[in-house]
């Protein structure tokens, strides 16, 4: 998909890997709707964009529904749904307190794989109205999973099984929505340069560096962006997970 002139709904837009890949995907011309908390930078980014930033919370219907249709009214419809938004938390199945909160499994599953599957399907509903291209192409969706989707460490279940989720479903539905013209891809991100790990001292920060074979550094937002735009770009990719990690094989701690 050529990007000029397209819309590009990117959730979690407002920092980290979302706000670098907004801009990439601004830069080639797309319209770009940035959708964040509302107590998220989310205003700023779409403002330095001429975009627009739509306040919701990923795992409401309502929200998302209210947020796609405000892009539609803006730019007049959705052709990139990029699902950046995403929370972390750990804690080991059993600790010294007691069983792993049940409450926090759930909220975890809920917002890095239900609120991806909410923003999914609810892009999707609006992309199938798209004029298609010489490819029949009408969209393109790329979710973000991890690592930890594959290799993940103590502490890590509810965060694993999350993305793990989002791994397992991305061959399903790019098979689902391939019908009418909607290609799916997912990135599984390494060790990046977020505000995730932005909190960390610079000792822990360089020992998970030092984990990295090559290049043995963290990844830049701007090298995650970059190949989310070659996704919309390449139409051949469709239905895969593709890990972005300098080689990396998280050990168990």
């Amino acid at each position: 998909m050529n990007l000029k002139d397209t819309v590009a709904l990117v959730t979690g837009g407002g920092s980290g890997l979302g706000e670098a890949t907004a801009r990439e995907l601004a830069s080639g011309g797309a319209k770009i709707a940035i959708l964040d908390l509302g107590s998220s930078p989310g205003q700023k980014v779409a403002d330095s964009l001429d975009g627009i930033f739509v306040a919701a919370d990923v795992v409401s219907d309502k929200e998302v529904a209210s947020a796609i249709a405000k892009t539609v009214a803006k730019f007049g419809t959705v052709h990139i749904a990029v699902n950046c938004a995403g929370i972390g938390r750990a804690m080991r199945t059993i600790t010294k307190e007691g069983p792993h909160s049940l409450d926090l499994f759930k909220k975890v599953i809920e917002v890095n794989l239900s609120g991806t599957f909410n923003v999914i399907r609810l892009a999707a509903a609006q992309m199938a109205k798209n004029q298609p291209n010489a490819d029949g192409e009408r969209g393109v969706i790329i979710n973000t999973a991890s690592v930890a989707a594959f290799d993940g460490q103590i502490g890590q279940a509810a965060y694993s099984a999350s993305k793990g989720g989002v791994v397992g479903m991305t061959l399903p539905i790019a098979r689902d929505l391939s019908s009418v013209g909607i290609r799916v891809c997912t990135i599984a991100p390494g060790t990046f340069e977020t505000p995730m790990l932005a909190g960390l001292p610079d000792p822990a920060r360089k020992a998970l560096a030092a984990q990295i074979p090559f290049p043995q550094r963290l990844g830049q937002p701007r090298e995650y962006a970059a190949l989310a735009r070659h996704i919309v770009e390449n139409a051949m990719l469709n239905g895969e997970t593709i890990r972005l990690d300098g080689a990396l094989r998280m050990p168990p701690r």
